[in-house]
Formats: structure tokens, sequence, C-alpha cells
């Protein structure tokens, strides 16, 4: 059988793993796209000999068939429209675009379109997130009435290699557009309204406005989440927790730490849980090439990774009206 010519535009950190990881495929042909020429070479020093590409519009000119978006935030709407009217399949690094507006044009591109299009939400293919997902559909943590996440990682900044958070405002919450896309795909509820705080500040080289945020957002069905977001801890730090009337489960995203308490015994249930990051990748890529060729569903399609930006939407109005904002219709 031919193999799917697969293109990774962009090959900065992400773009790099993205295609060092797909030259590994015996049923994918890897190419490679970027404007900057060291870029290129690095790739290539890691995947092997590939195809190089130096004009993404050229590029789409050969007719690939699937492209995976790992630009800056600022591109993937355009990028990602592109590549559909081209006739590729693409799978884009989240988040969906840097702007709600724009992500409503790039989900009517797809709804248009007889390709597929997945938003890159590595973390679906984590095995603690699907363990608390899988809590909260059997209902073993009851009524879910709070969910916590605490992000904080410079270390964001130091591996950008374009730096486009000094530029983008706002890049803190777009870049961490998983946190409210998993509190989404954990609950299935739909977000009411967001309250967020930000500050910019800190004796620190590499800076975002805002480089600390703190975000609360209100869902139908009266769960409130919190999302603590910075780009000053070094090292980086990342946990979150999820609180029902029947029991809450906590997860240390570095020490591995998975707890699992249980209201009626008293229980506390605590295992270790490590995965390879390259794995979760993996997952990602056998999963978009599994839903290209019609075996599987997609994973984060555009219909489902809007609501994240309906959310970082409201919570950006908020941080600069500092007020409680209503999250804008995304349907």
């Amino acid at each position: 059988m031919a193999r799917l010519r697969f293109v990774v535009v962009g090959c900065g950190s992400i773009g790099r793993r993205h295609a060092r990881l797909l030259s590994d495929r015996s049923d994918v042909a890897l190419e490679i796209c970027d404007i900057d020429a060291d870029n290129l070479d690095r790739v290539v020093s890691e995947a092997g000999q590939v195809t190089t590409h130096s004009d993404f519009e050229a590029m789409l000119e050969t007719r690939p068939d699937a492209v995976l978006i790992a630009t800056p935030t600022g591109h993937h709407a355009a990028q990602t429209m592109a590549a559909l009217a081209s006739g590729a399949h693409v799978l884009c690094e989240k988040p969906m675009t840097d702007s709600l507006e724009s992500a409503r044009r790039v989900l009517a591109a797809a709804r248009r379109s007889d390709r597929l299009l997945g938003i890159g939400f590595t973390l679906h293919f984590h095995p603690a997130m699907r363990r608390i997902r899988e809590a909260i559909d059997s209902d073993r943590l009851g009524r879910i009435l709070h969910v916590h996440w605490h992000v904080g990682s410079y270390i964001t900044l130091m591996n950008s290699t374009s730096r486009y958070q000094a530029r983008l405002e706002g890049a803190l919450a777009l870049d961490y557009a998983h946190q409210p896309d998993l509190i989404q795909w954990w609950l299935g509820d739909r977000p009411t309204a967001v309250f967020a705080a930000g500050v910019q500040g800190g004796d620190l080289e590499l800076q975002s406005n805002p480089n600390v945020m703190a975000l609360t957002i209100e869902y139908e069905a009266s769960t409130v989440a919190t999302i603590h977001l910075n780009y000053v801890q070094h090292p980086d730090r990342c946990s979150c927790e999820v609180v029902g009337d029947r029991g809450w489960i906590s997860f240390d995203f570095h020490s591995g730490c998975f707890i699992q308490g249980d209201r009626a015994t008293e229980a506390r249930t605590q295992i270790e849980i490590l995965p390879e990051r390259d794995a979760l990748y993996l997952a990602e890529h056998q999963c978009f090439l599994d839903a290209v060729s019609g075996a599987a569903a997609a994973e984060s399609p555009p219909e489902e990774a809007i609501i994240s930006m309906a959310v970082i939407e409201a919570a950006l109005a908020s941080w600069k009206k500092r007020q409680r904002v209503t999250v804008p219709p995304f349907d």
C-alpha cells in the first residue's frame, strides 16, 4: 500500500517531536515545512533524510495527504483552512486558533470540507486523564462540584523557538487551552461564565502579557472550575484535582502521584502514573490516522475544540474588563 504523505508544518520544539515520531512509521512518508532552514536541518538530523519545504503555499500545491500544523498560534487558522481547501486532512496543534472569531471560520471551513480536522489536545491520551474521565462517567465521584488546575511553566517560554508569547497578548491562556478543554472533556457540561484576573511581572528575561492568570469558570450544572496559570515557576509544576460529592481525585504530573478518595469508605487509593511523553503523541498520531482511514472517530473535532476557545475568549475579556463575562456562543 502507498504510504500517506504527511507534512509537519512548523519545526519548533513540538513540530520536531511530531516529525521524529512520525518518521518511524512504515505507513507514513514524512515531509517537513518551515521557513527557517536551521529548523529544517535540526529535524533532518533527528528524523533522517526527508523531503523539505520552505514555502507553505508551494508545499500545498504538491497535494499532500495530511498536514500537521505546529506553527505559532497566530498561523493556525489560515494554515488549517488552506490545507483543508487543498484536499489534505489536518491535525492542528492546540489551541485551535488565536481567537473565537477565527475558530468559527475554521469550524465553518471544516464543515464545508470532506477532509478530517482534528485539534491536537494530546492530554486526551494521558492515562491519568482518561482514568479521571472514566471515574466521572461511572459516577464513582458522584456529582462533580469543583475542578482545579495549577500550571506553572517558565520552561514553555524557554523552549519556544519563535518567542511568540512575548508578542501575542493572552498567549498564556491560549498555550494552556488544554485545561478548559480537559474540563469540558471530563464533564460534558456547558461553560456559562468566566471571571479572570492577570498580571505581568517578575524580574524575568522571558515575558508574556499576562504571565500570571487565575480563572474561575461556571458551568450549567453548577460546577465551578478554577485554573491557575503562570509563566514564572521553574522548575515547572502541573497538577489537577476533581472533587465530587462521593469522592475525589488528585494528580501530579511530575511525581505521577494519582490519589483517589472515597467518601463512603473513607479510603484513599494511591498509584503512580508516569507515561513517557512520546507515548501520548504516538497514541494521538495513531488515533488521527485511524480516523483518516475511517477505522475510528476523530478525537477533538473542531465542534468540541471550539468550546475551549469560547472559554479563553471570555477569560481574556474578563481580565481586561475586570469583571465576570458570559461565555459567548460557540455553536
